[in-house]
């Protein structure tokens, strides 16, 4: 059913149809705890129109961001609703760097998660959004350039090593 749904919603979402409207929704649908990547989609639309780098670069990160939010506030409702539970030693080092630590929220696998904690933890909302925005910005800036500057036979090398 969540592979139907996900395919209703890429056809929906197709990038020549929709363009920066389908980068901010896949890129915030993908920062939540939903397993999507958004970096796909970013590129593709820049691809097809490179004047669109920075708008793509930027409504991607907005919307990333927007998705971390809503992760933290899921975080945040959680705690709320289970304020009885202890804290887990591995969220010391979350409360140790506080907001600073969202600059990880580009983190495959990882970020969204990290962004439910810091609401869980109450680290203070606009540091964690600024640093959460930063983390993403870099990511997109990083990712969709390399997949347009590095030359398309390095990464097919890369392939046949993995």
């Amino acid at each position: 059913m969540i592979e139907t749904a996900t395919r209703w919603l890429l056809e929906v979402l197709a990038v020549p149809d929709v363009g920066l409207t389908s980068v901010f929704l896949i890129s915030m649908l993908s920062a939540t705890l939903l397993p999507m990547g958004s970096e796909p989609a970013v590129f593709a639309v820049v691809k097809a129109n490179a004047s669109l780098f920075w708008p793509a670069i930027l409504v991607a990160t907005l919307g990333n961001t927007i998705g971390g939010v809503i992760d933290y506030w899921m975080g945040y409702g959680a705690k709320q609703a289970f304020a009885r539970e202890r804290e887990s030693r591995w969220f010391g080092w979350l409360q140790r760097y506080g907001a600073k630590t969202m600059l990880l929220s580009w983190l495959p696998g990882l970020g969204d998660p990290i962004c439910t904690l810091a609401g869980w933890l109450k680290l203070p909302f606009w540091p964690s959004v600024g640093y959460m925005a930063i983390g993403k910005f870099l990511r997109y800036l990083t990712m969709t350039g390399a997949l347009l500057w590095i030359p398309d036979g390095f990464w097919r090398q890369l392939a046949t090593w993995l």
